[in-house]
């Protein structure tokens, strides 16, 4: 078999969302590693983080490849947005329901919303690539 050439270049072609996704999931585990250091160092003093806060701050760090996409994108980006938002909330909720079905009773009752907001983060993310770029394609 010949082996095929790209043309000219030697860089493989990689989806338009995957560098978004690839940042998101970078920047959520930068967040969580944050929140781990601070609950490290209340950790002696009895303080424990609330999921909720987790999960915020988390989501604010890691939300810099959505903005960027949005900002960057042409106007018509409603459909874009509303497909991202409508991946985000359901694969938010279906990892939520399987987190609490698999720990029925976990140490916080938070821990299921907060698994469904970082797994469906980068999927909203890809979501609304594939729109921003499906629509500029058109």
């Amino acid at each position: 078999m010949a082996d095929e050439q790209d043309s000219g270049s030697d860089s493989i072609q990689h989806p338009s969302w995957e560098r978004p996704v690839v940042a998101t999931i970078a920047l959520e585990l930068a967040g969580l590693a944050v929140c781990g250091l601070i609950a490290l160092a209340g950790w002696p003093f009895g303080w424990r983080p609330d999921t909720d806060l987790v999960g915020f701050v988390t989501v604010l760090i890691a939300i810099g490849p959505a903005a960027e996409l949005y900002s960057g994108a042409p106007p018509p980006r409603r459909l874009a947005v509303a497909a991202g938002l409508v991946a985000l909330a359901t694969v938010t909720l279906l990892v939520t329901a399987a987190v609490n079905w698999a720990f029925p009773t976990p140490a916080d009752p938070g821990v299921g919303i907060l698994a469904g907001y970082l797994v469906a983060l980068p999927v909203g993310v890809a979501v609304l690539a594939w729109f921003l770029t499906r629509a500029n394609a058109a």
